[in-house]
C-alpha cells in the first residue's frame, strides 16, 4: 500500500512506468567515486533499452550496474530473460537468464546488447504481470490449462 501511494503522489499509476521512471532517473548516479566509470555507459544503457518498446513492457530492476528485466513486477522477480551489466572498460556483458548461466556475449553497444536480450526473450513476454514470479506462474497455469512451459 505504501508503495502505491507513493505512486500516486508522483502522479504515476503504472508500476512499470514508475519502474522505468526510476531507473531513468537514477541511472548513472555512482554510490562510490570508484564506481564512476561505470555510469555513462550504464546511463546510456538504460535509454536504450526503454527506447525498446517489448523492454520498456517489462519492470525493470537495477544492481551492480546491471539492468534486470522482470515478467512481473513483486519480488520474487522473474529469472527468465538476460540482463545486461557494465564493464570498466565502458563496454557491455549480456548473460542469464539466471546467475549461474554462462555469459551470453561482451559488445561495445548498448544497442547490441538490447539486441541479443530481445532475441532471446520467452515466448508471450509481456507485458508485466502485476503481482510476483508465483503468482505469474500460477495464472500461466491456469491460462495454458494447467501446461508450464
Amino acid at each position: 500500500m505504501k508503495g502505491q501511494q507513493r505512486l500516486q503522489d508522483h502522479g504515476m499509476t503504472n508500476t512499470v512506468e514508475a519502474a522505468w521512471h526510476k531507473v531513468l532517473t537514477t541511472a548513472g548516479e555512482p554510490l562510490r567515486p570508484e564506481e564512476s566509470p561505470l555510469a555513462a555507459p550504464f546511463a546510456e544503457l538504460t535509454l536504450v533499452a526503454h527506447a525498446e518498446p517489448r523492454l520498456r513492457q517489462l519492470y525493470p530492476w537495477t544492481g551492480m550496474w546491471e539492468l534486470h528485466f522482470s515478467r512481473c513486477t513483486e519480488i520474487r522477480h522473474t529469472w527468465d530473460i538476460p540482463y545486461i551489466g557494465t564493464l570498466r572498460d565502458g563496454r557491455y556483458y549480456v548473460e542469464g537468464p539466471s546467475r549461474t548461466s554462462p555469459r551470453i556475449a561482451e559488445t561495445d553497444s548498448a544497442q547490441a546488447a538490447v539486441a541479443m536480450v530481445i532475441d532471446r526473450l520467452p515466448p508471450r513476454c509481456g507485458p508485466a504481470f502485476i503481482g510476483n514470479a508465483e503468482a505469474l506462474a500460477a495464472y500461466e497455469r491456469a491460462r495454458d490449462g494447467g501446461y508450464t512451459p
